[in-house]
């Protein structure tokens, strides 16, 4: 199960990228969601590491949605 900043990380970047054709940058994330760049890193990776999205630290800003809603049963 998704926390709640997980959820509204996820929303933001499949509804940005939706709109957009183009994923947030770390910047970005940081401006709509009110936190600091290391929190957001760390949401990233648990998105990751959940295969919500597809992200390396390596390349923070390129990231790809695998699965847009939070899954059910988790």
């Amino acid at each position: 199960m998704l926390s709640d900043i997980e959820r509204k990380v996820l929303r933001v970047i499949a509804n940005y990228s939706a709109g957009r054709r183009r994923t947030p940058t770390v910047d970005e994330l940081c401006t709509k969601t009110g936190r600091n760049s290391g929190g957001i890193m760390t949401v990233l990776a648990k998105l990751a590491n959940e295969e919500y999205i597809e992200w390396h630290r390596s390349e923070p800003d390129k990231m790809a949605v695998i699965v847009a809603w939070e899954r059910k049963g988790r």
